[in-house]
């Protein structure tokens, strides 16, 4: 078997995938390194109860074939997660993906040799594999955070966790449940758990925001308007700044007479999903616009939860699109539920896990099955499992030691020829990831069809260059609301990690403009030797 390469992919899922893709078609030799046991990446690993795409199926999906797009049939609005990763396994098998990827295969260490301008990848099982070029694709959301509960190794019974769900799927009919967390991952599991469940009891420490997805089938005659008019679907998306194509309303929320206003919120609700953030223009700029979609999702919250208590515990207390705002299917009526218990724990964290439950506020709770909805370490967590060694053999996690910094989301000062596909510092987790990591892997292959074409054989971002797109990332999200509250896009739910905002928020055209212009000045900030 072949250990040397153009360049060596890290992750199989639609980035590894696509990467690997465009790389033969340009002539390059290349090996994609996986994990599991199969293609899909977060698709493959996130089999939780309920978990579904919160973009639209039709425009979460590639679009660099016109003929793949024509023959994929996605049957619901909104994908769930076995829909998607059938997506996933039918693209591998169309264009023959899988002789080229190595799966089963976690990398542990890659190292770059500065004498050869090659980097040495290592796997846990001791292989190893040179390639000029390291290739991340290792996704945004995909290092489990595992949160360090006191006596969590003393339960009993079976614990899970979203991220890292059981193949095979879990039953949870007749058991008492515990849930932790009341993220995405909650928000799509809980309802599905209740439903099973003997009972079931919710910890939360931070009340979310979530938007009906008014989820359905999708209707024949609206998927054959959709695929007649994807070039226009798809261009009209790529001049909105998340990528996806709903309409804005560029007026502002606070300008707006209360009545106009509210018509406008409950159209938005009624059509339901991510598009309720582009109600208005400004409420992400403006705290009192802010302050009015807030109002109206609450006010929402207290018309079907039918405790108000309960109703007031689920109520956020931060803005609204801060976090990242949720898409669910019948989240708060679950409370209504007689087999669902709320524990508010955001004054007091939990004490501490028992054998059989856990104790919270002074009270001991029971059950058969503990579900750690805890997210992920974003952004960075994946990079950073892997011991990248740099020029002068410095760590990658000594570099980001006060905060993740790159050129462009793409490279970093101090390791030539390492590429990282929606790094930080890219629109990334604010957008559709499948137009940014489509436009990611055809930047990077472009780029290394232009080194080959000239004779280069190494880039490397200067320190800049690096420096001053820090700098742009860093004011772009102060501009906005964003960036005042305590969520993962800020690393605040790891525990000794840097707050520093990760990816770029001023918008996917502004990006990929930024992208254009680097390579029209002849790849303005890179150093090629």
């Amino acid at each position: 078997m072949p250990t040397n390469f153009d360049a060596l992919i890290i992750g199989a899922g639609f980035a590894g995938m696509y990467m690997l893709h465009r790389l033969r078609q340009k002539g390059f030799s290349a090996r994609v390194l996986e994990a599991g046991s199969g293609v899909g990446g977060t698709w493959y690993w996130n089999r939780y109860p309920g978990a579904r795409c919160d973009v639209e199926s039709v425009q979460y999906s590639y679009q660099f074939s016109p003929e793949l797009e024509q023959e994929w049939e996605w049957s619901e609005r909104y994908a769930t997660q076995p829909e998607i990763l059938r997506y996933a396994n039918h693209v591998a098998d169309r264009f023959d993906l899988r002789r080229d990827i190595q799966f089963d295969t976690r990398v542990s260490r890659a190292v770059f040799d500065e004498a050869a301008s090659r980097w040495t990848v290592e796997t846990e099982k001791g292989e190893r594999f040179v390639g000029r070029f390291v290739i991340t694709a290792m996704g945004c959301l995909s290092s489990p955070n595992t949160p360090k509960i006191p006596g969590l190794e003393d339960f009993k019974g079976p614990v899970y966790h979203t991220g890292n769900w059981p193949h095979e799927g879990v039953d949870f009919t007749g058991k008492t449940v515990g849930v932790i967390g009341t993220g995405s991952s909650a928000i799509q599991s809980i309802p599905i758990i209740a439903g099973q469940a003997r009972h079931l009891t919710v910890f939360q420490r931070t009340a979310n925001y979530t938007v009906p997805a008014h989820n359905q089938p999708l209707d024949p005659d609206q998927v054959r308007q959709v695929k007649a008019s994807y070039p226009e679907l798809r261009r009209r998306a790529k001049t909105k700044p998340a990528g996806i194509d709903f309409d804005i309303n560029y007026a502002s929320a606070i300008e707006t007479p209360e009545a106009e206003r509210r018509k406008v919120f409950e159209q938005r609700w009624a059509y339901g999903g991510l598009g309720f953030m582009a109600s208005f223009s400004d409420l992400l700029l403006n705290d009192d616009s802010n302050k009015t979609a807030a109002d109206f999702v609450k006010a929402k919250i207290r018309e079907v939860v039918k405790d108000p208590e309960v109703a007031e515990i689920l109520s956020p207390r931060n803005i609204i699109g801060c976090k990242r705002l949720c898409v669910d299917t019948g989240y708060w009526e679950t409370f209504n539920r007689p087999n669902v218990t709320l524990v508010d724990i955001s004054d007091e964290p939990i004490e501490r896990v028992t054998a059989t439950g856990l104790r919270a506020k002074g009270r001991d709770y029971a059950f058969d099955c503990l579900v750690l909805a805890t997210g992920f370490d974003a952004m960075t967590g994946a990079l950073l499992k892997v011991d990248f060694r740099g020029r002068g053999g410095v760590a990658l996690k000594d570099k980001w030691r006060e905060g993740p910094r790159t050129y462009l989301g793409l490279t970093v000062v101090g390791f030539p020829n390492l590429f990282t596909i929606t790094g930080p510092g890219s629109p990334s987790v604010l957008t559709n990831m499948l137009p940014s990591i489509e436009q990611h892997v055809e930047w990077i292959a472009d780029c290394l069809e232009a080194m080959r074409a000239q004779g280069r054989t190494v880039i490397e971002p200067l320190p800049q260059a690096e420096e001053a797109w820090a700098g742009e990332v860093g004011r772009s999200a102060n501009i906005t609301l964003r960036s005042t509250c305590s969520s993962w896009y800020v690393g605040a739910n790891i525990p000794g990690k840097p707050r520093v905002f990760m990816p770029y928020i001023g918008g996917f055209p502004a990006y990929v403009e930024r992208c254009e212009q680097v390579v029209a000045q002849g790849y303005k900030g890179f150093a090629l030797a």
